[in-house]
């Protein structure tokens, strides 16, 4: 019964993070998402206000990972391997912000596709379809 639990648990985290991707877009600031839409390729990136787009890429992204945290944490039930995931979240983010931030300030058009793959690895929870097979492997071969 507590299997049943935690596989329905996971099956609705996912959905939630479903949610997150299809309903949640509208509430957050993002105009880039209005420009990789359109023919990006033959457009400068629009005017941002960065202080604005950047909470609300924290609020997005601290919600994935919350998600995806307890995702991992109920497949696996480890408390280390939820550490180590909290550890890398915190700082994927601080990396791929950093990286996001300067190529936006210093307008760095050249680099449109380091933008596009950079900020959706922060408003997508990408990370999670990472971690948990990475897991499981890493448990397969420690049981061997």
């Amino acid at each position: 019964m507590k299997k049943l639990n935690s596989i329905i648990l996971i099956v609705l985290f996912f959905a939630m993070l479903i949610a997150v991707r299809g309903f949640v877009s509208p509430y957050f600031y993002d105009p880039l998402s209005d420009y990789f839409k359109r023919e990006y390729l033959y457009s400068p990136i629009p005017d941002i206000d960065l202080n604005l787009y950047f909470l609300h890429l924290f609020y997005r992204y601290c919600l994935n990972a919350i998600i995806s945290l307890a995702i991992i944490f109920l497949f696996f039930k480890i408390r280390k391997l939820l550490v180590f995931s909290i550890k890398f979240y915190v700082i994927s983010f601080m990396v791929l912000s950093l990286l996001l931030f300067a190529l936006l300030k210093f307008n760095i058009s050249n680099g449109y596709m380091l933008i596009f793959y950079i900020r959706r690895f922060l408003i997508q929870p990408i990370f999670v379809f990472v971690l948990l097979p990475a897991f499981y492997y890493q448990l397969l071969k420690e049981r061997n």
